[in-house]
Parts: C-alpha cells; structure tokens; sequence
C-alpha cells in the first residue's frame, strides 16, 4: 500500500515563534507535490519563505544537507540556505515532524528545450562546480550539530551510499524475476485496462527482449565516487532570467559515482518527448562539465555504460503504480521507458556524446 501523506496545512504559528522578528502569518499556499518531501510559500508581514515539509523525519540527515549548502554558498554554489531559528536550529521538529525555512527564491524551472548551446555548458559547468565544491566542504572533519552541539558521527563514502553493494550493476536475474511479477499484477488486475496499462505492458515485454539480447554487457562493479546533488534535474534547479539562481532539494546529498550523476542529469534535462535525446546539446554539457571537474573520457564513457544499463533494469515507475498503488510518476514513463530503447538502438552515438 501507498505512503499515506499527512496533507494537512504545517503549524505556522508554532514554527514562526521559535525564529527572530518573521513577520505574522499571512498565506500558506502549497507550490509542490513532490514525490519526496511537500513545499508551500509562506507569506508574512515581513517577506516570503519557503517553507519545506520533510517526509523523511530525520533531523540529522538534514541537518548535515542544509550544513552543506550553508558551506556552498560563499564559494560561489547558487543555493538557498535555510534560515536559522532564534536558537541557531534549522530544522524545527513539531509533532514529530521536521520542517525547515528558507529564503524564498523567485525564478522559474528550464529544461534542456528551453537552452541555448551557450546556456548547456553553463550547466555542464554548473553541475562541475557542485562536485568539486562538494569534495571541499564535506571532506572537512565532521562538524557539530546545529540543535544539539554536540559532535556529529564521520561516515565511510560506502556507508552514506549504502555500502559496498551500492555501486554493483543490477543483476538481469532479478529483473526478469521484476518484469514477470509486473506483468502479472497488470494482466490480474480488475477492471478495465487503460491506455498507461497497456504501454506498461510493451515495454516490459521490450525490455525482457533487450535484456536477453545484452545481458552479457552487465558492468563490473564502480569504483568509489565522490559528494553529489544526488538528484540534479530541472525542477530542482532555478533560474532569474538566464542565470542560475538556486540548486534546490538536497535531499539526496549522498556518495556515489559522479560522472554517472552527470549522465543521469543529462537524461533529465536533454530527452525529449519521445524519448530521444539532444546530442549536440549533450555533448555540449558534458564537455563543460568535464573541464569543470578534471574528468577524463573514459570516466564519462564508463558512466554511460552503467547509466545505460540503469535504466535498461529500472521500473520504478511501475513499482509505484502496481506495487504501492502511487500513481504520481505516471506522467514522466511514457518519455523515460521510450529512452531506454532508443538509448540501446543509439549507443555508441550517446556515447560519444559524452565522452568526446
């Protein structure tokens, strides 16, 4: 069964009495239904916030994301750290859930249709200069905790990833396993079926067929990464004119492979409604994004290669839909289980792409 989220309006006014001079409540209108965490604009008296509803009610966790962007921010990151309470807390935990202000940033979501070439490696750029940033601030020896003072546990790159397993290639065994259960609760399903049900169902037949074909392709496992956004797409990056204004949603803030975060953001930004990808934009990003962090060809072709077979294993859009009964990503499948194959069929030119 789904989540269930609590939908209800956040306690604004036990919230606005723990910082300095907010303002009194005015609005407090949601502006996100992300699949993660809620958001709302937060109107006072005194100016905007955003006001950020964690799902995941782990104080430290954010804590050390929101430390990260505080460290960002003065080498030049465009972030938009949280705004510290009367106590110096970021976070706030009412009723056992954890909320956060933060400044609101006016601007407005580009994807990659809506780039110039100039504009793509701006982004490559961007995204270079998170990775190199990131090593500098969370490579520092751990800091203390905001709420409580007192010293906050290191942690091993495998153990904030996930462990060792976490940068292990999926195994096509437990795909096919995946697909077949899939299928099942599609074809077992009462009532009728629509036009998402049948898609569903031709692409995992598609996919068992391209798997079958590649299985022998499986990547060895990755060697260890660095500091990543962990989730760098459009919606979570903004822009004032044509200027990057705010890397947002740090929730992901992990240890894994880099490059690969690189292709992945490329997928986001640069697909297309049916699927393909805009290369000449690609390979314009991805060279930006190689000067910017010193990356050679090889890093981002290997990348490619587990991206690729990433998303050749992946239905977690499915998952959601016939296991969790979560229909909030159904929108985003048609373009992503397009891209797979189209990604198969156009390898080695996605490849080069990236890589030169």
């Amino acid at each position: 069964m789904p989540r269930s989220y609590d939908t209800a309006v956040p306690p604004v006014g036990a919230l606005l009495r723990r910082y300095d001079n907010p303002g009194e409540p005015l609005s407090c209108e949601p502006v996100s239904q992300g699949l993660l965490n809620r958001g709302y604009r937060l109107a006072t008296t005194r100016g905007a916030y955003f006001l950020k509803h964690h799902l995941d009610d782990d104080p430290e966790i954010i804590i050390r994301q929101h430390r990260a962007t505080q460290r960002l921010e003065p080498l030049g990151v465009p972030v938009a750290p949280p705004v510290a309470d009367a106590r110096g807390d970021t976070v706030a935990v009412i009723g056992g859930h954890c909320y956060a202000l933060h400044p609101w940033v006016n601007g407005r979501h580009r994807d990659g249709a809506h780039l110039s070439t100039v504009e793509c490696r701006r982004l490559g750029a961007l995204l270079g200069l998170v990775h190199t940033r990131l090593e500098e601030v969370m490579n520092h020896p751990p800091g203390r905790s905001a709420r409580s003072g007192r010293q906050l546990p290191a942690q091993e790159p495998e153990e904030e990833a996930g462990g060792r397993d976490a940068y292990k290639s999926a195994d096509p065994q437990e795909t096919f396993s995946l697909i077949d259960e899939l299928l099942s609760l599609i074809r077992s399903a009462g009532g009728p079926r629509d036009s998402f049900d049948v898609l569903a169902e031709h692409r995992l037949v598609e996919r068992r067929t391209l798997l079958e074909l590649h299985a022998d392709l499986r990547p060895p496992p990755a060697p260890a990464g660095g500091w990543v956004h962990g989730d760098f797409h459009p919606l979570n990056l903004l822009y004032r004119d044509a200027e990057p204004a705010a890397i947002v949603d740090w929730d992901r803030l992990g240890v894994q492979p880099r490059a690969e975060e690189a292709v992945r953001a490329a997928a986001i930004f640069f697909v297309r409604p049916e699927g393909a990808l805009e290369l000449t934009k690609v390979r314009a990003y991805a060279r930006a994004y190689r000067r910017a962090v010193g990356a050679d060809t090889s890093e981002l072709a290997a990348a490619v290669h587990r991206v690729w077979w990433e998303r050749l294993n992946d239905f977690w859009i499915l998952r959601w839909r016939y296991q969790r009964h979560d229909r909030r990503a159904d929108p985003q499948f048609a373009a992503v289980s397009a891209l797979a194959v189209w990604w198969t069929r156009e390898y080695e030119a996605v490849r080069e792409a990236f890589a030169n």
